[in-house]
């Protein structure tokens, strides 16, 4: 069992940002979740990765409340690539991936063979095999969201959380980061912005209007003519591609 949310509430103030959230995520699939600017997407993502706390309603994990695990325990399981993150300006790439290895080590434990051949193996998945001795502030906003990548990869995680991971990348990186994802036998739960992308690489969707869940189920099931219009306000056609058999969303003026 992985994530599973029974009528999540969170709110900022009076003003409620997420509202009676109920889903659960298959364990080794990809989730993706879609939504116009302001629906709750990425405060959805930030209470599943256990840095936010919900106001009612509950998260578990394995089957056991998020607020029961202690936080080392959940970062040897959960991966989180936020959308706008951050590092120390003097590191150098194979630093920030080294990073990832830290909730599986102890206070006694010296580095050893194992974690690094997770940090190659991480660095070659995520492209970055020629920057691995680059230091931080040279790279390009690409190159930093997929060391980022490779961060999380390092980690080994059951479950991997990615807000906006294509943003900075060409649709080079856009798809191998998409096809590396969708390759892993892990659960990943995923914001994103291109329908295309959501249509051919992830096997659920959920997508949120104003913090609740108007649509769930698969591309098939989820990405119609109709939805599009009413949630997201563009016009489009939606046909079966003749190439891969998934939705193929074509806008319209």
């Amino acid at each position: 069992m992985s994530f599973k949310t029974d009528n999540l509430t969170w709110k900022i103030g009076r003003k409620t940002i997420l509202d009676g959230i109920s889903f659960e995520a298959q364990p080794g699939k990809m989730l993706g979740l879609l939504g116009p600017n302001g629906s709750g997407k990425t405060s959805l993502l930030r209470l599943l990765a256990g840095l936010k706390r919900p106001h009612s309603g509950r998260i578990s994990l394995g089957g056991t409340d998020i607020g029961q695990i202690g936080r080392k325990a959940l970062a040897r399981r959960v991966a989180f690539v936020e959308q706008h993150a951050t590092t120390t300006a003097n590191l150098r790439v194979v630093d920030v991936v080294r990073l990832g290895r830290f909730p599986h080590r102890t206070m006694f434990s010296g580095w050893s063979p194992g974690d690094e051949e997770a940090v190659a193996t991480a660095i070659e998945r995520a492209g970055m095999a020629e920057k691995r001795n680059d230091p931080w502030s040279s790279l390009s906003g690409g190159e930093k969201q997929r060391t980022h990548i490779a961060r999380a990869l390092a980690q080994a995680p059951h479950e991997l959380i990615l807000d906006e991971p294509t943003n900075h990348l060409d649709i080079q990186h856009q798809l191998g980061l998409m096809r590396l994802v969708s390759s892993l036998s892990i659960t990943s739960i995923i914001a994103l912005h291109d329908l295309n992308h959501a249509a051919v690489f992830c096997d659920t969707l959920l997508i949120l209007q104003q913090g609740k869940i108007v649509a769930s189920g698969t591309p098939e099931e989820v990405l119609t003519e109709r939805l599009l219009r009413d949630v997201f306000s563009v016009e489009a056609r939606v046909e079966q591609s003749p190439y891969h058999a998934r939705p193929l969303v074509q806008y319209l003026g």
